[in-house]
């Protein structure tokens, strides 16, 4: 078929020991994140290096368990306690998502919601995206759990694909959309209040 690529996409290594990982793009480029890619660039190379803000999107919330590099998950915190931490030193987190969060997600979060955390719902939310300190983003499939984020072992975890860009512009473009839907403009013309008769709600806890 005429303009169908006939040769494999090739990614060369990245910097961080991540067999198979593609290499960071460069400024107004993007970087393609496949399945296992996402914990090491998403999560080690982003939420956890956040020293501003993070703004995350994701339909599904569940209190996934963030291992350290190398090591196992018995005693890993869960993404809650990570975001608290952040949050404990000055990170500003916006976090919107589409449902009730996980049972032990909602355990976490009853345990201490500081200043700097914000949770808000929108039940028609289906994007998933992650933006650190307004420089990097993460567009993609993957929702903020354990088998989205590739926390789990190879077998258990999803086949996700996404982004990983730190363009301006598609920053600044994704994070316009992101403030019309946690300001509430989307609310005025919505016609999904059956699902949602308290808009943007944050949860009670």
């Amino acid at each position: 078929m005429k303009g169908l690529r006939t040769q494999p996409l090739r990614l060369p290594t990245c910097d961080w020991p991540s067999p198979g990982c593609a290499r960071a793009a460069p400024r107004g480029e993007a970087e393609l994140v496949i399945d296992a890619q996402h914990y090491h660039r998403i999560v080690e190379g982003g939420i956890l290096k956040a020293a501003i803000s993070l703004d995350i999107m994701t339909a599904d919330f569940k209190a996934m368990l963030v291992p350290a590099a190398g090591g196992g998950g018995r005693h890993a915190p869960s993404i809650v306690d990570v975001l608290r931490r952040l949050a404990g030193k000055g990170v500003e987190i916006r976090l919107l998502h589409a449902g009730t969060p996980s049972s032990a997600a909602l355990r976490e979060l009853r345990k201490a919601l500081p200043m700097g955390l914000t949770i808000r719902r929108c039940p028609r939310l289906h994007a998933k995206v992650v933006v650190i300190d307004c420089r990097a983003m993460y567009l993609g499939s993957a929702n903020l759990t354990g088998a989205g984020l590739g926390a789990k072992a190879d077998g258990r975890r999803n086949f996700e694909m996404g982004i990983w860009t730190e363009s301006p512009a598609l920053i600044d473009s994704v994070l316009e959309q992101f403030n019309a839907l946690w300001e509430g403009r989307q609310c005025i013309t919505c016609r999904r209040k059956d699902v949602c008769p308290v808009p943007l709600e944050e949860p009670a806890l």
